[in-house]
């Protein structure tokens, strides 16, 4: 039992990182319904301005956190302007091409500016754990990224819900040629989504960055793909089935790492996907819907 609740306690870590990416993915999908596979590298992103923050600025978690997503949200405002929006009309594997030679661009831009080799994240938060049961031990970063992934997705529900662009955002997601009938910036709308997305992988970098120490120009490959996952899996294009769709594939994860093989993990997540898509091609919170010819 003991073993189960650790590995329960470290899926809820990495599952919250899942889920602030994931909930980039839902947002944009849900608003244009585009894979925005360039995503996960925004999150890669975040996670290097972090690491400048703390380690040649000196500065401390928080202001680190912040920096990283402000600069985040303005990278995918410009990443929508530049890339995404002259294709809005076109078909949609342009734009799904795009988004993979975006991916690409930032990887290797990176990587020519930084560098390949894994870099060591500072300690911005020092290391202090918790066993509350035998046998379970909670450390301070693990209670820091559950804490902000709450705070971030309650504040992305209040702007959604109770907001004038939030109201927007639900509007064109509906219907946009509607929405703009009725007045609404669509342009603007479409921006604002991928600013927020990008501003929570920012923050998912940099909760990364000082859970697992390390960071380098390729990290965000694969989370991207399994927060892609966790958003299907909750049901794509619904901020709640993010935020579950995280927790759940983060907690599969670890379990099967721990007691089986952290070999298997990608082989089973992506074995979710298929099963998803097999049985709810919705997701667990989507709803089937037909197209009226």
């Amino acid at each position: 039992m003991a073993q189960f609740l650790q590995q329960l306690i470290n899926g809820l870590s990495l599952g919250s990182i899942y889920a602030l990416i994931a909930l980039g993915y839902t947002m944009v999908y849900g608003i244009i319904k585009l894979i925005n596979f360039a995503h996960g590298d925004i999150y890669m992103i975040g996670a290097y301005i972090g690491y400048a923050c703390i380690r040649h600025f000196k500065l401390g978690f928080i202001p680190s956190l912040l920096i990283s997503m402000v600069a985040c949200s303005l990278l995918g405002f410009a990443i929508e302007k530049i890339a995404y929006k002259p294709l809005r009309n076109s078909t949609r594997i342009a734009a799904l091409i795009t988004a993979i030679g975006v991916s690409l661009f930032l990887e290797y831009s990176t990587m020519a500016i930084v560098g390949a080799t894994v870099k060591t994240y500072p300690e911005v938060v020092k290391t202090v754990t918790f066993t509350p049961i035998e046998g379970v031990v909670i450390n301070i970063q693990q209670i820091f990224i559950f804490s902000v992934t709450i705070i971030l997705m309650v504040i992305l529900q209040f702007i959604v819900h109770k907001t004038r662009i939030g109201k927007a955002m639900r509007a064109v997601s509906a219907d946009k040629d509607a929405a703009q009938l009725m007045g609404i910036n669509v342009d603007s709308t479409i921006s604002f989504t991928f600013a927020i997305g990008s501003a929570l992988a920012g923050a998912a970098g940099i909760l990364v960055g000082i859970y697992y120490n390390s960071i380098n120009p390729l990290m965000g490959i694969l989370p991207g793909l399994r927060a892609f996952i966790a958003a299907v899996f909750g049901g794509i294009g619904i901020i709640p089935g993010a935020l579950i769709g995280g927790l759940t594939i983060g907690i599969i994860e670890t379990v099967v790492s721990g007691y089986a093989s952290s070999l298997y993990k990608d082989a089973v997540a992506f074995a979710i996907l298929i099963l998803i898509l097999l049985i709810k091609p919705s997701g667990l919170l989507g709803k089937n819907t037909r197209e009226k010819v």
